[in-house]
């Protein structure tokens, strides 16, 4: 699969929405275009378990506006996927041939086991938590998995969503205190009737827009100095406190809420009531975000399909940051050069007791030298200043927030000045020694970026000594290397500090007398 422009329609029980994909083997997927309306088909669903001809005629309604959508971008490849409100009306073969009779489009019913495996797919795919116990609420299903390893253990379907919930619990606009207590009594008696549910002890991933909106409330809240909900982490008290703020509110304050979707104000404490519940049924205190969920769990799999090597859910950051590196014109030999040279340097740091070696901060180098000074692409006078904007506000699959910004900070160093600045409202997530070894490694790059400075991979090795009371550090190279030398000469101040000694530079052309 070289290239595939593509759309999902994901019919769920709360909302409809076609999302455009495009995907390259370079670049990877790329979203171009995301359309959402709210049908709440869950409550056309009559007594009788039958979909009303009401609700029937605004599903065909909603598919063929999407349809002229798809043709204006000229989309003709889509997979339309139907979830909990279809799938749960008695009459739903006949909705599916309508839908084929009157839009052209084909229509799966996912099962309850399908529409969990492809949120997992998601998960395993855009996040590096290797265990976890999942939960997507939709509008009239909840599905749960728990994988261990990246391996899908189990997985489970719920009949109730947030609009089913509604339907039976809330009489008013908003839920009251008792029928919240009614609410919550049904879910805890749900979760607990799962034997293997209990005692897990994992972290709760979250998907789906209820999770999101919750994520972005909470952020809002706290004045979060990030962009993007994925890979978001809470605690249970940030959820009971939430829960217990918006309760409080009227309807009309719900549905001015910074962050959150005026269509969930009726239901987000009916959300958060779930996982709550969740949360106290398995003994876990923390619950991630994912931002991707079903559809991208639909596409992930037929990319995958077609190409088994396209992902790789042990190492999501590594595919990431390479297409991260390509976004912003960084060659594939240039990044290879510069994590070879980043891992030589603090390797023989390590063997001359200049460094203690740590796998975690090896790694963390490595990974920063894939990106380091990708804002170069928007401007080189300025790249320190865009390379932390580029890396700290965009999510970045296989990241957590606290590890983005210490990428943020290293891929960018220029000097202790910026670096201070940058660092300056993270200063409560990362203690005071671990900012001085990411101050230490980030001018390690500066130096290391100077040997590559014409890019054309002309360093080859290097090797380091102690000399007296100085460091001597001598650089092979294929061929002459007047810039890099000139350059390396400028910037080797940075490491100078580190090391707290003097530290001479020599160049050897190879097979050079």
């Amino acid at each position: 699969m070289e290239n595939l422009k593509t759309a999902i329609i994901d019919i769920g029980s709360n909302t409809i929405r076609l999302v455009l994909y495009s995907y390259d083997k370079n670049e990877g997927l790329r979203e171009f275009g995301n359309i959402k309306t709210v049908a709440r088909l869950r409550t056309y669903i009559l007594p009788s378990g039958e979909m009303s001809e009401e609700g029937i005629l605004l599903l065909t309604d909603i598919l063929n506006s999407f349809k002229l959508i798809l043709a204006d971008y000229r989309v003709t490849d889509v997979k339309a996927a139907a979830t909990a409100a279809v799938r749960q009306a008695i009459n739903n073969a006949e909705i599916i041939a309508r839908m084929k009779e009157k839009t052209g489009l084909s229509i799966d019913i996912l099962s309850e086991e399908e529409e969990a495996y492809y949120g997992f797919v998601a998960v395993a795919n855009s996040m590096d938590t290797p265990s976890a116990i999942t939960i997507d609420i939709g509008g009239g299903s909840t599905e749960i998995t728990v994988f261990k390893n990246k391996k899908l253990q189990k997985t489970i379907s719920f009949p109730f969503g947030t609009v089913s919930l509604m339907q039976k619990f809330v009489r008013g606009t908003i839920i009251s205190t008792d029928e919240r207590e009614q609410l919550r009594s049904f879910v805890t008696n749900q979760f607990s009737s799962v034997e293997w549910m209990k005692e897990i002890k994992l972290p709760v991933i979250a998907i789906g827009g209820s999770a999101r909106n919750i994520a972005q409330i909470h952020q809002q809240q706290m004045d979060y100095p990030l962009s993007g909900v994925h890979q978001y982490e809470m605690k249970l008290n940030n959820l009971v406190d939430l829960q217990n703020q918006l309760t409080k509110l009227t309807f009309e304050e719900l549905k001015q809420l910074d962050g959150l979707s005026s269509d969930r104000a009726d239901s987000i404490v009916l959300a958060l009531e779930v996982f709550i519940a969740l949360m106290t049924a398995v003994h876990t205190d923390v619950i991630q975000i994912s931002k991707k969920g079903l559809r991208e769990g639909l596409i992930i799999s037929r990319v995958l399909q077609e190409n088994p090597q396209a992902y790789d859910k042990y190492n999501v950051f590594d595919d990431n940051a390479r297409r991260l590196a390509l976004t912003y014109n960084r060659s594939e030999k240039e990044v290879e050069t510069l994590v070879q040279l980043a891992s030589q340097f603090y390797e023989q740091c390590c063997q001359l007791n200049l460094l203690i070696y740590e796998e975690n901060d090896f790694q963390l180098l490595r990974r920063a030298a894939r990106v380091y000074a990708i804002g170069e692409y928007i401007e080189l006078d300025s790249s320190s200043q865009h390379t932390f904007y580029l890396i700290s506000n965009q999510s970045i699959n296989g990241l957590s927030h606290v590890e983005r910004v210490k990428l943020a900070l290293l891929a960018s160093y220029k000097n202790r000045d910026y670096f201070q600045r940058f660092a300056e409202p993270f200063e409560t997530w990362i203690s005071k020694d671990d900012l001085k070894k990411l101050r230490d490694f980030g001018a390690i790059l500066k130096f290391v970026y100077a040997l590559n400075m014409t890019k054309r991979n002309v360093v080859k090795n290097m090797a380091m000594e102690k000399v007296d009371d100085h460091i001597q550090l001598v650089i092979s190279t294929s061929e002459r290397a007047i810039a890099e030398f000139a350059q390396a000469e400028k910037q080797k101040k940075h490491i100078e500090r580190v090391f707290k000694k003097t530290v001479q530079l020599v160049f050897n052309e190879e097979g050079r007398i």
